[in-house]
């Protein structure tokens, strides 16, 4: 029989030594302050306040337009969730922002979403208001798109699951 335990006070002082949580560790050591700001200068990693959401975004059966409006600093934003007969949400309105989008889907279903360079991500709870935009059991919570297009002509053209146009005037 192999005995192993002899072995095992090296591999416990390896592995301890892949801890990061000491002093300097993390974002906001110099370091990796300085690593973050080279990852964007070389256009590896999205800086958030250069992001825009303007565009088609989408997930399987979920989708996410964005148009600028004309004079504005905003967007006109449309959001469509669609799974299955019965089961779905379309929301349109207006939005605002950079890396945190202030989203107004009006009637009270305000709320910020996030965008990064991975895309779209809602919040798990919406305000109440929001349910009003959905059939069945389908939600907007948590709702997360990926970047499928920057074109505006593509986000014009896209449709949500009622069959209109999510971005149209």
């Amino acid at each position: 029989m192999i005995r192993a335990l002899p072995l095992l006070p090296a591999a416990v002082l390896l592995l301890a030594g892949c801890g990061g949580g000491g002093e300097g560790a993390g974002a906001d050591a110099p370091a990796g302050r300085a690593l973050e700001a080279e990852a964007r200068a070389r256009a590896l990693v999205p800086d958030p306040a250069n992001l825009s959401p303007v565009g088609v975004f989408g997930s399987d059966t979920d989708s996410l337009c964005a148009l600028p409006v004309a004079g504005e600093r905003g967007f006109r934003i449309g959001a469509g969730v669609d799974y299955g007969e019965g089961q779905r949400c379309v929301a349109r309105g207006t939005a605002s922002g950079s890396g945190r989008l202030a989203i107004d889907f009006g009637g009270g279903c305000a709320f910020d979403a996030v965008q990064d360079g991975t895309g779209i991500r809602f919040p798990a709870v919406l305000p109440a208001a929001c349910d009003s935009r959905c059939d069945g059991r389908a939600s907007l919570a948590a709702l997360r798109v990926a970047p499928l297009s920057d074109a505006p002509a593509e986000a014009l053209r896209s449709r949500g699951p009622d069959g209109k146009l999510l971005c149209a005037d």
